[in-house]
C-alpha cells in the first residue's frame, strides 16, 4: 500500500502524509481540494480534517490533490489515486459532485464522500455544516459593531449553502440593529482575490463599515478590510491573525470527527450512505475567537444566543420572517421547513442584491 501511494504521489505530484501507528487494517484515503490546503480557507478547513483524521485513526494513510479545477480534470485525479489503492475518496468541492456520482457508479466498491452535496449513490454520502448557525451569531457581532447600519458580504455564486448564510448574518445583524442591511456583491468565482478586493472596495464606497463573505479563501477579503479601516467576519477557518484589530469573530468548519467517522467505518464495513449535517451542538460549526473591538456585553450575548442555538431553545429561521419584497416566509410562531431552508432561493429583508 505505502508502495502505492508513494507511486501516487510522483505521478501527481501529491503531498502525501503516512501515519506512523500499526494499522488493524490498511486502508488509504484521497482527498481532491479545488485550491490551495494553505488557503486559510474552506480548502484549509478540509485539509485540517485529513490531517485530524490521519491522526486519529491507527493506521489511516492519507494523499491529496491540490487546486484541481471543478471539470474533467477532476475526475482524471480521483480514477488515478483509485488506481493506486485509496478506498475512500472525499470529493471536498460543490462542483465535484456530478464527476464523483459518475465514479461512484464506475467504482462500486470505492466510498465518496462530497461535500455540500444534495445527491448521493450507494457509495457516495455527503456531509454539510449548519454553519448558518454560527453566521447568525456572527451577525449579531456585526449589528453591534456597524456605526452606519451597513454590513457588506462578498459571495462567490448565489447557491443556497451561500444565501442560507447572507441572509442568516442579516437577521442576527437585524435581532440586535433593526434597521441593519447587508449589501451583497457576486464575485462569480470561489477564488477571485482580486474580485474579493474590488468588492470589499465598492462596498465601502457605499458606506459599508463591516464585511463579511463566503468566498474559498477570506484572506483577500480580510486584507482589504484591514486596508479600508472597517470591520470583518471571518468564513471557514480562524484568520483572526491577519487583521487582529479589525476582526469580530467568524464561522469555522471542524471536519475533523466527520471524516475519521466515516473512515472508521468504512474500516468496520459498517458505512451507509448518508447526508451528515453538522451544526454548532456536535461542533461541525464553531464560532471563532472574539476580536478585541467586541464589547464584553456583546459577547456575553453572543454566549448565551449561541447555547440558546444548541439547546434548540433558537432556531435561526424561526418567524416572524419576511422576504426582500415584505411577503411573508414564515409567519410568528412558525419556522421555514427543511426541504426551504435546503433550497434556498430568496434574500431576508434588509438583504441588498439579488439571487440571480
Amino acid at each position: 500500500m505505502k508502495s502505492r501511494l508513494l507511486a501516487l504521489a510522483a505521478a501527481l505530484g501529491l503531498a502525501t502524509t503516512l501515519s506512523a501507528q500499526p494499522a488493524l487494517a490498511d486502508i488509504a484515503v484521497g482527498y481532491v481540494y479545488v485550491g490551495a490546503k494553505t488557503d486559510g480557507g474552506y480548502n484549509e478547513a478540509q485539509n485540517a480534517g485529513r490531517l485530524y483524521v490521519q491522526k486519529d485513526v491507527p493506521g489511516v494513510k492519507t494523499n491529496f490533490l491540490e487546486n484541481v479545477p471543478e471539470n474533467a480534470q477532476v475526475t482524471q485525479a480521483m480514477e488515478r489515486m483509485i488506481g493506486a489503492g485509496d478506498k475512500i475518496i472525499f470529493a471536498t468541492s460543490y462542483g465535484y459532485l456530478s464527476y464523483a456520482l459518475e465514479l461512484a457508479k464506475k467504482y462500486p466498491k470505492v466510498t465518496f464522500m462530497h461535500c455540500y452535496g444534495d445527491k448521493r449513490a450507494a457509495n457516495l454520502g455527503t456531509y454539510s455544516a449548519e454553519t448558518y448557525e454560527a453566521m447568525y451569531l456572527a451577525g449579531i457581532a456585526a449589528g453591534k459593531a456597524t456605526k452606519t447600519g451597513k454590513i457588506g458580504f462578498v459571495a462567490a455564486h448565489p447557491i443556497p449553502p451561500v444565501l442560507q448564510n447572507i441572509n442568516a448574518l442579516a437577521l442576527g445583524a437585524q435581532s440586535v440593529n433593526p434597521k441593519a442591511t447587508v449589501t451583497v456583491v457576486y464575485t462569480g468565482s470561489w477564488n477571485d482575490p482580486a474580485k474579493d478586493v474590488a468588492s470589499v472596495n465598492a462596498l465601502v464606497d457605499q458606506g459599508v463599515d463591516v464585511v463579511a463573505s463566503h468566498v474559498d479563501s477570506p484572506i483577500p477579503v480580510i486584507e482589504a478590510a484591514k486596508k479600508r479601516g472597517i470591520k470583518v467576519v471571518g468564513y471557514h477557518f480562524n484568520d483572526m491573525k491577519f487583521d487582529p484589530q479589525g476582526w469580530l469573530t467568524g464561522v469555522v468548519e471542524n471536519w475533523g470527527p466527520v471524516m475519521a467517522d466515516v473512515v472508521k467505518q468504512v474500516e468496520a464495513g459498517t458505512w451507509k450512505s448518508e447526508a451528515i449535517h453538522g451544526n454548532l451542538k456536535s461542533g461541525t460549526t464553531q464560532l471563532a475567537p472574539f476580536g478585541p473591538s467586541v464589547e464584553a456585553a456583546t459577547r456575553t450575548l453572543i454566549e448565551a444566543k449561541k447555547k440558546e442555538i444548541e439547546d434548540g431553545k433558537l432556531h435561526v429561521w424561526a418567524g416572524p420572517i419576511e422576504a426582500q419584497d415584505g411577503t411573508v416566509l414564515a409567519a410568528k410562531g412558525q419556522s421555514l421547513s427543511p426541504d426551504k431552508i435546503a433550497s434556498m432561493d430568496f434574500f431576508v429583508k434588509g438583504v441588498i442584491g439579488n439571487t440571480k
